[in-house]
């Protein structure tokens, strides 16, 4: 594969954006080589400047589940940005997609849109913390909720000690309000509770990890957070920008039959352009300016032309197509356990729904140690043989990969052969 044209932009990039990127995992660092510049996608496709087409598993990092540039949300946003870019006042729009958000996803009785995922879960936690009078929050290590600075924050010495930055520029003071544990670890979590419930805010998790590959819940773990914020007057906020209407019409709450009691989406809820959700009990987001004393806005909060991207997606979001992503999923699975196994690769497979993670490392994976433990040289190798036959992977070994209805069985055939090439090589 040539590619001259992207190590030419990439050149030019690196003289006035950081790094050449505008997100870090973008810049290739973790697999070496220099990243291919996208000019166009089409379905499951997408292709370089220099004319390289790749069968794609990144899928704009999860809201590409229809595939990219599919006609009817292409034509809706056309429509919209017809009509004006932005107004900052109320549209039909926002109302129809708010409508279908909580009829979709039943325990948002309330929601309001933001423009990214770290606008929603930062504004899910300060309502939590504004709801219960509360300071501390806990999160889970691995466990990734966008850049806020109280996010941004690792475990500390002791499972139940206060966190430490995990970023410079995060204050100390900041990362003591941050409790983090293990994820999957029910004993830990009711541990922490009874020593110090009566001051936890909010409980905060991806009910499937995501950001440190794909990592499923142990029986027991989500009921028992929703169960522990209850008894202790918490607040339960399942982040699902990555996992809603990914892995259901109901995301993973619904996978699992359980009630948080706030939700934040992203990605697939905003049909692959900015736009954000976070929500939940009545009585609790009743606490959010102008009704109540926490206070969050946002200029392009509920933008016509998002919110129009986001209704045609999930207009389009049947039981049909998710049972076609678990056939697709099943068959994927399957092939890519196969080729480690014939090419005797200490590897495993992790899948729920359409997010999928080859982890070299022996499984199971059950929380970031697990992952930790990878072989990471082995991946970069794997990610680049895996590029030069067309295939478009994350290009890091704590991401997971997404695939859509667009995919088919061909395609994933073909990737499980790029796969068992690029092991054996």
């Amino acid at each position: 594969m040539n590619h001259d044209r992207s190590r030419a932009l990439f050149e030019r990039a690196e003289r006035v954006i950081v790094a050449g990127v505008n997100s870090p995992v973008r810049a290739f660092r973790a697999v070496g080589g220099q990243p291919p510049f996208i000019a166009s996608g089409k379905g499951a496709r997408i292709t370089d400047v220099d004319g390289n087409e790749y069968v794609d598993y990144v899928g704009s990092w999860g809201p590409a589940i229809l595939g990219h540039a599919h006609p009817d949300v292409i034509s809706a946003v056309q429509a919209a940005a017809s009509e004006g870019l932005s107004f900052g006042a109320p549209t039909e729009r926002e109302v129809v997609f708010a409508e279908l958000v909580t009829k979709l996803v039943p325990s948002l009785e309330l929601i309001r849109c933001v423009s990214s995922g770290t606008e929603a879960t930062m504004s899910a936690i300060r309502v939590a913390r504004g709801f219960t009078g509360r300071e501390l929050i806990v999160k889970f290590a691995g466990c990734y909720h966008g850049h806020a600075d109280h996010l941004l924050v690792k475990a500390g010495s002791g499972a139940a000690t206060f966190g430490e930055p995990d970023s410079a520029g995060v204050t100390s003071a900041v990362a003591r309000t941050t409790l983090t544990l293990a994820f999957n670890d029910v004993a830990a979590l009711r541990a922490l509770f009874t020593a110090r419930g009566s001051e936890i805010a909010a409980v905060i998790v991806e009910p499937v990890v995501g950001n440190m590959g794909c990592v499923p819940p142990v029986a027991g773990f989500l009921e028992a957070i929703v169960q522990e914020c209850r008894n202790y007057g918490a607040i339960s906020i399942f982040d699902e920008v990555m996992t809603g209407f990914r892995l259901g019409l109901s995301g993973a709450q619904g996978r699992y039959g359980l009630v948080p009691d706030l939700t934040t989406l992203g990605k697939i809820a905003g049909g692959g352009l900015p736009l954000a959700v976070y929500g939940g009990r009545r009585d609790i987001m009743s606490c959010v300016a102008p009704l109540g004393p926490v206070y969050q806005a946002g200029t392009l909060s509920g933008n016509p032309v998002a919110v129009s991207a986001g209704i045609a997606t999930l207009e389009r979001l049947d039981a049909a197509l998710y049972e076609r992503l678990e056939t697709l999923g099943a068959r994927l699975e399957a092939g890519l356990a196969g080729a480690a196994a014939q090419t005797g690769v200490s590897a495993c497979v992790q899948r729920v729904g359409a997010m999928i993670t080859l982890f070299f490392t022996r499984g199971p994976v059950l929380n970031f140690d697990d992952a930790a433990r990878q072989d990471a040289g082995l991946f970069a190798k794997f990610h680049r043989g895996l590029l030069a036959r067309g295939i478009y992977w994350p290009a890091s070994m704590y991401e997971a990969a997404f695939f859509g209805a667009c995919h088919t069985a061909d395609d994933i055939d073909r990737t499980i052969t790029a796969a068992t090439d690029a092991l054996a090589s």
